[in-house]
């Protein structure tokens, strides 16, 4: 199954392994606000739609973040924007604990949001770069099981900090923390040199920079994909960023409780990046996020839009969080294979985080429809049609498993 990790140099296991520590702490830092947003609800005496919005304008700012860090990658180089955007965003959290009013923490999340486009952006591209063709679909899925990692973390953080000190002052250690990991993966990037491809890309000419992605022959491609990344995107955020508040003000489940249903979809989120993993590189990129995706819709419907007990709502949490990750496991390898390398870092931030501009306002719906109608009902609905979008992008777009990443 790991044949391909055994069948790589030192150096591409060390990019790999500093991609993970990225992807591990960006979930850690982005997962941490979800399961704090009841605890700031609380302290600020927010609205539905303004806890919505700053989830919202976290998402719209990564989106350009992501577009803008792709860019200067095939510019400057993928190693020097990963760590940068590596510490950009585990600053802003340090940030964020310390803010003291709704208006401060809207600006510090926008801030932070730029950081948690880019990581992806550029470590997604280096690693696509570095890793044998045929092995592209495994390296990159299983680098996303990282997200399942950090988001752990995250939740093993918020049980305790939360089961011991008072919320108000909680949820501002917790974001104090998030500082911390950073310095970890930095360590483990600091001595990969920029692989020569990226130095070549970054020589080209900068007139196609950051508007290649947008000439003729790649129009429809960067369209596609981008609609590709509205539905993974819409379908994640509005689950994941309202589902710890379904489940404790909605269910009535504790602190344990809730810490310990979470665990059951982190778990099976790891489990589902492995995988998709696998089947990117063997039925082939199409068929693995179609079936992903139509899975998506029918978990999800089931989990929050018809009656079931807590004991099923445990059980089914499994499939839901394996499901919801096949598709951003999918993802890097099938934006990377869209592109020629003098454009590659821009159309794969582009299509990842266009779909989080977009899909910014799923999180705000959920709130603004949570008014009408049951919370649970509302994040339902929004997630399925989310998912419905994934498969009818990806019908748009050819089978791309195993391709040569065309290097000008």
């Amino acid at each position: 199954m790991y044949t391909w990790y055994k069948d790589t140099d030192s150096k591409v296991k060390r990019i790999f392994w500093g991609c993970f520590g990225g992807w591990a702490v960006d979930a850690l830092d982005g997962q941490m606000f979800s399961l704090a947003l009841p605890a700031i609800i609380s302290v600020f005496a927010l609205s539905a739609s303004q806890a919505g919005s700053l989830a919202s304008v976290t998402l719209i700012s990564s989106a350009l973040g992501g577009w803008l860090a792709g860019t200067l990658s095939d510019r400057f180089g993928r190693v020097k924007i990963l760590r940068l955007t590596i510490l950009w965003f585990s600053f802003f959290s340090l940030v964020a604990a310390f803010a003291h009013s709704y208006s401060q923490l809207l600006i510090v999340k926008a801030l932070q949001g730029f950081g948690f486009g880019g990581e992806w952006a550029a470590g997604a591209v280096l690693l696509a770069e570095v890793i044998k063709p045929e092995y592209r679909g495994r390296a990159l899925g299983s680098v996303q099981s990282a997200w399942a990692v950090g988001w752990g973390g995250a939740v093993l953080l918020y049980t305790v900090l939360f089961s011991f000190i008072p919320h108000p002052f909680a949820w501002r250690l917790m974001f104090g923390l998030g500082l911390l990991p950073a310095f970890i993966v930095i360590y483990i990037l600091r001595s990969v040199p920029e692989h020569k491809v990226a130095e070549t890309f970054s020589s080209n000419s900068k007139s196609t920079v950051g508007l290649g992605i947008f000439s003729p022959g790649m129009l429809r491609k960067t369209l596609v994909g981008g609609i590709i990344g509205l539905g993974a995107h819409g379908g994640y955020y509005a689950l994941m960023t309202w589902l710890p508040t379904y489940l404790k003000t909605q269910r009535g489940l504790s602190i344990l409780a809730t810490g310990g249903y979470l665990s059951v979809i982190i778990i099976a989120f790891g489990a589902g990046c492995l995988v998709s993993a696998q089947l990117l590189d063997k039925i082939g990129r199409k068929n693995t996020i179609i079936l992903f995706a139509v899975c998506c819709v029918i978990t999800v419907s089931v989990y929050l839009l018809i009656p079931i007990s807590d004991h099923t709502m445990l059980v089914l949490g499994f499939p839901l969080g394996f499901f919801s990750a096949g598709i951003p496991a999918s993802l890097g390898a099938l934006f990377n294979e869209l592109y020629p390398g003098g454009i590659r870092g821009t159309g794969v931030g582009f299509c990842y985080n266009f779909g989080r501009i977009a899909s910014a306002v799923f999180p705000w719906l959920v709130g603004l429809m949570s008014k009408t109608m049951p919370l649970g009902k509302a994040i339902g609905i929004d997630a399925a049609i989310a998912y419905s979008v994934v498969v009818l992008g990806v019908l748009a777009l050819p089978e791309t498993k195993s391709s040569k990443l065309i290097n000008n």
